[in-house]
């Protein structure tokens, strides 16, 4: 069999198949059979490449070169002039942007991926590439060295890894907390209802047989001998690529009875969602799941103890599970050998917004905003000056100029009453408006109400309707205090982290950016 010299890498994501990247790949297809070159060249489609709002997007190799935006237009010269003569298309590579020329600058640059190892490198719905890579390795090595449940809980909670679904509470400690029981759940929470937020979903398109190995050994290691993976029902083609990846890793006697010929089972199913934010909630997606409304529930009992129908239930974030066959495999001393002290390893951020190269990253826990703004973003677009970036989704903070270089982690952030969240990085340029981006983000919480507490269910509604009558000019004096008012009577009272987050844009807001709100004082008076 004759081996392809040339390997062409095709980003296919939601964004990108919109932009037509399934017509790019049948005219490349197409093209090369033409040209001659099919036993020359092998075209495969992988996960997200890192760029965002780029279009079709593909890396060829051996040479490493990336193009952005490419048409199904585009795809003669470069089959004519790169892949036949070997002269890259410099019109559609994509641009660096040079911040700082005497360093790598922007998504192309080297960055130490844990959950994101193996996503825009491999074909995501191919098992026999998984394997490849190094998926099922970790579940391998701890069946070959006779690691108990026990081992491995112990060996998670050393490295230190603390939840990245935007909690940050120690996995190790969560999994220890599982209650004694005959029937145990392991559900891995992939619902991404933020706006901005969706960093989960290209862990899922890109690298799906690693979730599933996460959430095996997290079964293991508690005692779960069923899983379930929680998928909002707008996520087509990771409910997609995450059901052939079950039934593959099924058909290979991954999942089931009598993993790799021994006496660990474990079976593994997909719920989707409804689009629900509130869903994103532990506890209601918990009740979502049983088929019920989804409506958080009162805690304690936590889910460790009162799960899934009853029963003990560990409930994780994807990125979360994605690090734990990397810390099995490779062992907590070396994840601690990224990130901080108290935040050790890495963290998957999208950049956004006004950023000149919006993208998908993992970088170090404590790398500093103004590195991912500007070294992995590309600083700000169109050259004009950086405002803001709201940290966190839109139930994260706006941090100033003042805060570039404030480390990134759950520790340091607490000095900007910041929080990671969702990973997603919001850059905000000179002419954006916070006043108008805080009321979309509170509209978004009023609508997004499940209504079950009364604090979330009449505090959404004033809290839009106020900062509505303060950007109309109509505000009374006394308007922005009862604003933060409410916010801190609903984060004191919420039933769950809906109604408790308002206060985090809020007062973030009218702390670096109280200015932008003042005409409300000059209209009262």
């Amino acid at each position: 069999m004759r081996l392809p010299r040339t390997h062409v890498l095709i980003g296919i994501d939601e964004d990108a198949l919109q932009a037509g990247a399934r017509e790019v790949k049948a005219a490349l297809d197409r093209t090369i059979d033409e040209a001659g070159l099919a036993d020359e060249i092998r075209i495969v489609e992988t996960g997200n490449l890192g760029f965002l709002a780029h279009g079709v997007c593909l890396v060829v190799y051996p040479e490493g070169v990336t193009y952005a935006g490419v048409t199904v237009e585009d795809v003669p010269e470069i089959v004519s002039e790169h892949l036949l003569k070997g002269r890259p298309v410099k019109r559609l590579q994509a641009a660096v942007a040079p911040v700082r020329p005497e360093e790598p600058v922007g998504l192309t640059r080297k960055q130490p991926r844990v959950a994101l190892e193996h996503c825009g490198v491999i074909d995501p719905e191919s098992l026999d590439e998984a394997i490849a890579a190094g998926d099922y390795q970790a579940l391998a090595k701890v069946i070959e060295d006779g690691l108990s449940p026990e081992d491995v809980v112990s060996e998670v909670d050393r490295s230190g890894l603390r939840g990245r679904g935007g909690a940050g509470f120690p996995t190790g400690k969560k999994w220890s907390f599982t209650a004694p029981g005959k029937q145990k759940y392991v559900v891995c929470n992939a619902d991404e209802g933020e706006p901005g937020t969706f960093k989960d979903r290209l862990i899922l398109e890109g690298d799906p047989h690693r979730l599933i190995e996460g959430m095996i050994l997290a079964g293991y290691a508690v005692g779960a001998t069923k899983g379930y993976v929680y998928i909002r029902g707008e996520y087509g083609l990771s409910v997609h690529r995450m059901r052939q990846a079950i039934d593959q890793a099924y058909q290979e006697g991954l999942l089931g009875e009598h993993i790799l010929s021994t006496d660990l089972s474990f079976d593994l199913e997909i719920k989707t969602g409804a689009g629900a934010y509130v869903c994103g909630e532990e506890t209601a997606l918990l009740e979502s799941i049983e088929g019920k409304r989804g409506y958080p529930r009162l805690k304690p009992p936590y889910p460790g103890t009162v799960g899934l129908w009853g029963k003990p239930t560990v409930v994780n974030n994807v990125e979360t599970l994605a690090k734990v066959p990397p810390i099995l495999l490779k062992g907590s001393d070396w994840f601690r050998t990224l990130g901080t002290a108290t935040c050790p390893g890495t963290k998957v951020f999208t950049i956004l917004g006004h950023a000149a190269q919006p993208g998908l990253i993992e970088v170090e826990m404590g790398t500093p905003l103004r590195e991912i703004v500007y070294g992995y973003g590309g600083g700000v677009r169109g050259g004009k000056a950086f405002k803001a970036a709201l940290v966190g989704g839109a139930a994260g903070a706006f941090i100033g100029e003042d805060g570039l270089d404030v480390a990134m982690d759950f520790d340091s952030l607490r000095e900007y009453a910041a929080v990671l969240g969702s990973g997603a990085v919001l850059v905000l340029d000179e002419t954006a408006s916070i006043p108008d981006l805080l009321q979309g983000i509170l509209d978004f919480f009023r609508y997004e109400s499940c209504g079950q507490c009364a604090p979330c269910r009449s505090g959404t509604d004033r809290l839009a309707a106020l900062l509505s009558r303060i950007r109309s000019g109509t505000g009374q004096e006394g308007d922005l205090a009862l604003l933060e008012g409410v916010a801190a009577a609903m984060q004191e009272t919420s039933l769950c982290p809906l109604g408790q987050s308002p206060i985090l844009p809020i007062g973030s807001a009218l702390r670096t950016f109280r200015d932008e709100f003042a005409p409300i004082a000059a209209s009262a008076r």
